[in-house]
């Protein structure tokens, strides 16, 4: 398992919010969307 890495973050509140419900009613877990972000990112720079 790789080791993880706390990070603290300042962001919108209502938009955290918003997003935070999306990801309960979806099953999903915030911290692990925002890493499947990175990730995208990081693949779509590496093509360029």
């Amino acid at each position: 398992m790789e080791e993880s890495k706390n990070i603290t973050l300042k962001v919108n509140t209502k938009l955290y919010d918003e997003y935070r419900e999306l990801c309960k009613h979806e099953g999903w877990i915030v911290s692990r969307q925002f890493e499947k972000l990175m990730e995208e990112e990081l693949k779509k720079r590496g093509r360029e």
